[in-house]
Parts: structure tokens; C-alpha cells; sequence
């Protein structure tokens, strides 16, 4: 079992490909990379080995369209088992009783998921929650159940999940945890019982509930307050379910790896950082001890706990240079799938035998980025305004002179999230095009302790917008950007952070992209969907509350200040976006075109919080490529590649 902690927002995009050009960067000449290349399906990704080492599973296109592909391990007989025509399917996974393989799939973006269970035997495909307006989430699946999964659903209520257990093979529910209103996340022991709970309390902290069965009553075990929620919350039981791993922050700044005793309430170390939070663990799917667990600093950093992975990790890490992943084991946790990531190329699969400790490459998700000049990614650091150290990474445009050169400002999405280093198909989708990618994970980011992620507290449009202006700055003083030609672009978050600084710092940027960001933070905060219910004082806290903080919010608000805005925008928005609304867009876009500012609009009738089909993330990518192009001066494919975009 492995347990990411920190999640992450991941858009997906893809343009056409058409006729390359050939451009000088400065330097030497540098092939544009086709957008399909960049941004395109993937040829095989997110791969999955069966629970039995048998066969292998990755999604790859059909018709254009992203499917489940499921072949022989070893063998050239790979054929898709899914029959999407639509969105493509993003989320899946194996059950373990050798029949199944479940999936996910929305409508349009409207992100009420419904789990899906293919017979890989009969090719028959079951919709398990065929309700209207019903989101499903998947709670747990075990290898020592391997007919049931348990689901978490808002059937009852559309504000709160409660928790079923799914008989796999008829499709029977059962409730089994019911949520009072307040819990956030739901935590199994090893017998797949929901004994765990985290509630969101009054104050915007988290308590941690616990149960000694089912049919118990919940016991309050311990309280992270509003300035530890984000450092801290449960990562899973021990076997015996006398004991849980606990990520914790109390007393420290960062958030720590701890063994904490449920009747004792003593607690063991395991890892810890003072700066960095522990960002994964890898968890044995048999003895549930912890054997690894990694510091996502500049790069992702493993630190061994049981050394009898060490000799693994080591023959692991001689496969290539990159950041390895385990993303797959067959159930003797003896064959690994391992992803290598890098940032100058595509992400490559291994599969990895712990008893010879030899692997064999199987593909990488994109072949032909392998013949193209690809950048790379650097980690840097700089001092805001007000003395704080903020970290982040840049890319520069291959064979280039670092001089002088135009620069876009990408913004991360969340804000509860951070940029990372890695393969990234905007960072270099900016680079080829002629682009300083400049990537910065300002405070209120996460992943760098609770100081820095609570120094973003209601600092939206403030000091988070402020250590944006300070990065542009930093790159204009060390020589890299040319101040005249600065452009700002984000999506979620990053959409609001680039209408923010359209509205409030106009003179720093020649242009800004937003896509999906909130305009007006009343708004927003009052239109957010309903199960972010158990979530809103946690929002109240760290935002604002849109009665009591109105006056605030709405000094923080791009939409009361269209007035200042003096350089071209380009807007984007998917139509069933149920977390940033599209009037969070129209209403902005409207407001610009009274005062007469430039600005493109484009509105998505079928996507939601993204760009999920490949038509449409075409649309985009091909009018942000020629906007910047306008306005910065960087390249773009030919005008007639772009058109048909």
C-alpha cells in the first residue's frame, strides 16, 4: 500500500499538430514541439499491474479517446476494455478478485462521479452508482477482501458522503458509516471496518475520531487546531488497530510521520523535517509497517525506515537518473511497477523483480518527445519583501542566452497545493516557444510546513500576490526577463492570481491568462459545491467569511477593480465547473468589455474545473499560444495551424 499525502489539482491539455518551424532562440535553432506532442493523449500511461503479475493495464487512446487497455504482461495482445466516447477515463483501478477492473467517470465535468466495474472475463460493463447528482469516492480496497470495496456517496444528503461497503459481484450496498454533517475523511483498519473519522470542528481545526467497531460509539482521540490542519491528519491504522499513523504537526513546525498509541496516546517518531512536511510514505500491503517515506524538497527525497527495502531502492535508483515512483505490486509484493519522472523527458515504466533485483523497461508514455530538445527544469530561491525565503523552480528556453528574454509567470492552482519538479508540458511548452516558465510556490503553498502555508491566511490578493510581483521582480533583476514583456497565467487559483495581477500590479505584466479563476471571492466562497460543506470554516479561516470579512473580500476581489486593468486578457471557463463557477468568469469578462478592455473569452458548454477533451484543450492551447505570441512576441506553430485550433 502506498499513501500519498499531499494531492494535487492536475489539469490535462492538448492542440493540434501541424507543420514545424525552426526558430533561434538566441542560440542555437530549436524544433517546435508540436502542441499534440506537448499536450496530446498519451501513447500508454498510468500504469497498473494486476494484483496477480499476469497482465498490465494503462489508459491509451481509442479514437482519440482515452480507455482502459488491459494485455498479457509480456506479450503484444493489449486490447482497450472500456468503450468511452466521450471525456476519456483519467481514474482506475484493479480489484483484487481477478475479474474486475473498476473505473470512474463524471458527466461533462460536472465532477459527480460514478464508479464503474468492467468483467474482464464477459467484457460486461456495470454502473454501480447509477444516480443523478451523486458524487462516489472510493474508501478503500483490499487485497484480504477481495470482493468488496467500500464507497463513500452523497446520496442522503448532497453536503455529506457516508460510507458503503459494495459487494462486487452483485453490486449490493449497504451503509455502513453515516455522516453527521461534519466529517471531511473516513479512515479503514486492516479489516476493512471504518473505524476512523476526521471531522472539521467549529474553530476551522480538525478532531480525530475513532471507533473500536462499527457498531461503536465514535471517541474523540485528538484535536489539530486551524494552525496545524494543513501539516496534519490520519494516514492509516497499524494491523493490529491498536495504534494509527498519524502525519502531525503539534509542537513542530513541519508535518511529521508519528506512530501515535490510540489507548496510551504515546506517540514514536518516525520522520521528521523541520522545514519540509512528509509528503508520501510506502506502507508493506501485508504487515501495514511503514518502509519508506519521502521530503518533497527541491526534488522528491526517499528516507529509508525498514532496511529491507534498501537493497530495492538502491538497484531502483541505478535504473536511470529521475524520481522514481512505485505505482503498482502484485499482491507477494515481490514485482514492482516503477514510473521514473524526469524533467527533460517522458515519464518511463520498469518493471522491477525483488528477488533477482533486475528490471525490464515496458515503454514511456510519450515516444516522441524523445526527438525533441526538451529544458530543464532548475529549483530556485528568493527573498520576499518581508524577509520570507519563497522557493520555486524556472525554465529556460533551450540553446538560449539567459538575458533579456520574455517570461511567463505560471501560477499553481489549489492554493493549497505546490509546484514540483518534473516533466511539466506547460514549463515546456513556454520554453520551446521562446518563454522564461518561472513557477513559484508562494506562501499559503503547501508541502513547506505550517509557518509558510499559515503565513498565506487570508492573504489572497496580499502577500500570496505579493511574493508573485517580488518572483517577477527577482527574474527581471537577475538579467533573465525582460520587464516589458512579463505575462501571468494560472488556472483554479492561478486564474484568480492572474486576474489579481491584471487588477491590482497592471504595470508589471504585458498580458494575462486566467482560466477558471475566482473573480469575486463573495462569490465564490458562497457558490462552492455542496459537499465542501464539512469544509467551509476551514475556508472562512483561511479566506474570509463572506458576511462577516465582505469589506475584505471584496478589497481582494479583481471584479471591483476591472478599472485597472490595462493590458490584454484572455479568459477561459468549462460550463459545469462546480467549484469556480462560470459566473466567476462572465462576470469579470463583462465588466471589461463595458470599460472597453481588450479581452478573449472562451467558454467550454461541455468541461468543468479543466479542460478534459481533447478538442477542447486544443481550442485552448492554440488561442494561449497565439495570444502570448501577440502580445510577448515568442513563437507559435504556423497562423494556419493555428486558425484550425
Amino acid at each position: 500500500m502506498r499513501t500519498k499525502l499531499i494531492s494535487a489539482l492536475t489539469l490535462f491539455a492538448i492542440a493540434a499538430g501541424a507543420a514545424l518551424m525552426l526558430a533561434s532562440c538566441g542560440g542555437g535553432q530549436v524544433e517546435l514541439v508540436p502542441r499534440e506532442v506537448l499536450f496530446g493523449n498519451p501513447e500508454k500511461a498510468r500504469a497498473r499491474l494486476s494484483p496477480d503479475g499476469e497482465r498490465i493495464a494503462y489508459v491509451a487512446p481509442v479514437d482519440g479517446v482515452l480507455n482502459v487497455w488491459v494485455g498479457a504482461l509480456g506479450a503484444d495482445d493489449a486490447a482497450p476494455v472500456t468503450h468511452d466516447e466521450n471525456r476519456g477515463i483519467f481514474q482506475y483501478f484493479w480489484a483484487y478478485d481477478g475479474v474486475h477492473l473498476m473505473y470512474l467517470q463524471d458527466k461533462d465535468g460536472d465532477e459527480n462521479w460514478r464508479l464503474y466495474a468492467v468483467n474482464l472475463d464477459t467484457g460486461d460493463i456495470r454502473d454501480l452508482t447509477p444516480y443523478e447528482c451523486v458524487q462516489a469516492r472510493v474508501v478503500d480496497v483490499s487485497k484480504h477482501h477481495p470482493n468488496t470495496m467500500l464507497v463513500a456517496m452523497n446520496q442522503q444528503d448532497p453536503r455529506f458522503h457516508d460510507v458503503y461497503r459494495l459487494d462486487i459481484p452483485t453490486g449490493e450496498m449497504t451503509i455502513i458509516a453515516r455522516n453527521p454533517g461534519n466529517i471531511v475523511g473516513w479512515v479503514t483498519d486492516f479489516n476493512m471496518k471504518v473505524r476512523g473519522a476526521l471531522a472539521m470542528n467549529p474553530e476551522g481545526g480538525f478532531d480525530l475520531l475513532v471507533r473500536a467497531a462499527e457498531d461503536a460509539t465514535w471517541q474523540h482521540v485528538l484535536t489539530w487546531d486551524s494552525v496545524d490542519n494543513m501539516t496534519s491528519g490520519p494516514v492509516g491504522f497499524t494491523k493490529d488497530g491498536d495504534s494509527m499513523y498519524l502525519m502531525d504537526s503539534r509542537g513542530a513546525n513541519a508535518g511529521r510521520l508519528i506512530r501515535y498509541d490510540l489507548e496510551s496516546g504515546e506517540t514514536e517518531l518516525i520522520a521528521a523535517d523541520p522545514t519540509y512536511d512528509v509528503s508520501d510514505a510506502m506502507v508493506h500491503p501485508d504487515t501495514y509497517e511503514i518502509l519508506a517515506v519521502s521530503f518533497t524538497r527541491a526534488r522528491e527525497e526517499w528516507e529509508i525506515i525498514d532496511e529491507s527495502i534498501a537493497p530495492d531502492f538502491e538497484a531502483i535508483q541505478a535504473i536511470e537518473d529521475g524520481e522514481h515512483s512505485v505505482v503498482s505490486y502484485t499482491d507477494d509484493f515481490q514485482t514492482w511497477l516503477v514510473a521514473f519522472i524526469n524533467d527533460d523527458g517522458p515519464i518511463s515504466y520498469y518493471l522491477y523483480d525483488r528477488e533477482t533485483k533486475e528490471s525490464e523497461f515496458l515503454f514511456v508514455h510519450r515516444s516522441d518527445l524523445e526527438n525533441y530538445t526538451l529544458a530543464e527544469m532548475e529549483p530556485i530561491s528568493y527573498t520576499a519583501r518581508d524577509g520570507l525565503e519563497v522557493h520555486g523552480y524556472i525554465t529556460f528556453p533551450p540553446n538560449a542566452s539567459r538575458s533579456n528574454l520574455p517570461m511567463v509567470l505560471n501560477v499553481h492552482g489549489g492554493p493549497w497545493h505546490r509546484d514540483t519538479w518534473g516533466y511539466n508540458p506547460e514549463a515546456q511548452w513556454l520554453a520551446n516557444r521562446g518563454y522564461v516558465c518561472l513557477q513559484v510556490n508562494f506562501r499559503g503553498s503547501t508541502g513547506y510546513g505550517k509557518e509558510f502555508v499559515n503565513a498565506g491566511n487570508k492573504e489572497w490578493g496580499g502577500d500570496m500576490q505579493n511574493d508573485l510581483t517580488d518572483a517577477v521582480q527577482w527574474a527581471i533583476d537577475q538579467g533573465y526577463a525582460d520587464p516589458e514583456r512579463v505575462a501571468i497565467y494560472g488556472h483554479s487559483y492561478g486564474g484568480y492570481a492572474a486576474l489579481a495581477g491584471a487588477t491590482f500590479t497592471p504595470d508589471l505584466y504585458a498580458c494575462a491568462i486566467a482560466g477558471m479563476g475566482p473573480s469575486n471571492l463573495i462569490t465564490f466562497i458562497e457558490t462552492v459545491p455542496p459537499y465542501w460543506s464539512t469544509m467551509l470554516d476551514m475556508l472562512y479561516e483561511r479566506v474570509g467569511h463572506p458576511v462577516d470579512d465582505a469589506e475584505f473580500l471584496k478589497s481582494r476581489s479583481p471584479l471591483f477593480f476591472v478599472d485597472s486593468i490595462d493590458i490584454p486578457m484572455l479568459v477561459a471557463q468549462g460550463a459545469n465547473d462546480p467549484r469556480v463557477k462560470q459566473a466567476e468568469s462572465e462576470q469579470v469578462v463583462a465588466a471589461m468589455q463595458q470599460k472597453g478592455i481588450e479581452v478573449e473569452y472562451i467558454l467550454f458548454d461541455d468541461e468543468g474545473h479543466g479542460f478534459a477533451k481533447p478538442e477542447n484543450r486544443l481550442r485552448f492551447y492554440g488561442m494561449a499560444e497565439q495570444f502570448l505570441a501577440d502580445h510577448l512576441g515568442g513563437l507559435s506553430e504556423t497562423a494556419e495551424t493555428t486558425e484550425d485550433a
